[in-house]
């Protein structure tokens, strides 16, 4: 993707990946990285013991600066030495986490694999290789994760992610590069291949409204449907018998309610959702 070769000034694309995948994992002891990232191999064994040198100092203080998350200048100088490493891979260093998340997801009936997008905004950092974000003004650059969880909500790692920058709109208002809505359907298609690498685990893509779409339904079924997919409803559509599908869907008794706290945002208050749950079959 876009963005991906591009030298970044202050290194947030490597220190983002080090910081995201082990921060689900920062209350472990110390010798979580010994196991976690056992089978890390970039090439050469300094640059493995670096690696999980930086991944504890981040996960014990994921917010904190590059000096600040380091223990002296030395250590500081040696983070930045290898996040301007070009040998280093981030996919290299995602590869052990993304095993390990594979094992665990394998030992149990039912995971969910939840897809958004993140913006990493370095407005103002002086950093290069970035583009604009949700106002052209803004500097950063986008994160689309797959986050595995069990449906009680344990986490169980990251199995995959899309990392690009935007580019510019042209003197037309259009944006070159490739098209967004694929960070969908290639997340699907990851889950569906790794739905065949574990046939006693039932995996279920969930994803919110940005996911509907009809190619991705589409490429579903061309897979034969290998993982389940629960995804937001953006579009009312058609249904083949004329009905629209929200009216459709909502016909039925109720099965249960949810009631949880939308947090305050531009121009709308915080308030109490709650939320009517319930089940329709269409063929």
């Amino acid at each position: 993707m876009q963005g991906l070769n591009t030298p970044l000034v202050n290194f947030p694309r490597f220190r983002f990946t080090l910081v995201f995948c082990v921060n689900e994992l920062a209350t472990a002891p110390t010798a979580w990285t010994e196991t976690e990232f056992a089978e890390l191999d970039l090439g050469d064994a300094r640059l493995n013991k670096r690696a999980r040198i930086l991944m504890e100092r981040f996960a014990a203080d994921p917010t904190a600066s590059v000096p600040k998350a380091c223990q002296g200048w030395g250590e500081t100088m040696a983070a930045y030495r290898f996040f301007n490493n070009d040998s280093v891979d981030w996919q290299a260093i995602m590869a052990p986490h993304w095993q390990q998340t594979q094992q665990r997801m394998a030992a149990l009936p039912v995971v969910l694999c939840l897809q958004d997008t993140t913006e990493l905004d370095f407005s103002g950092q002086g950093a290069l290789g970035l583009g604009p974000l949700s106002y052209e003004a803004q500097r950063g650059m986008y994160l689309h994760p797959t986050y595995a969880v069990t449906p009680a909500r344990e986490p169980l790692g990251i199995i995959d992610a899309w990392m690009w920058a935007r580019e510019k709109k042209d003197k037309s208002g259009a944006r070159g590069g490739p098209k967004e809505s694929l960070r969908w359907i290639e997340g699907y298609e990851r889950i569906s291949e790794m739905a065949v690498q574990l046939p006693g685990t039932r995996l279920v893509y969930v994803a919110d409204r940005e996911a509907d779409l009809v190619p991705l339904m589409l490429r579903a079924q061309e897979l034969a449907t290998p993982a389940d997919w629960l995804v937001r409803a953006r579009h009312n559509r058609c249904l083949p018998d004329g009905e629209k599908l929200w009216q459709h869907t909502s016909a039925g008794v109720p099965i249960g309610e949810l009631t949880f706290a939308m947090a305050a945002r531009h121009g709308v208050k915080a308030r109490t959702v709650r939320q009517q749950l319930g089940t329709s079959n269409y063929r």
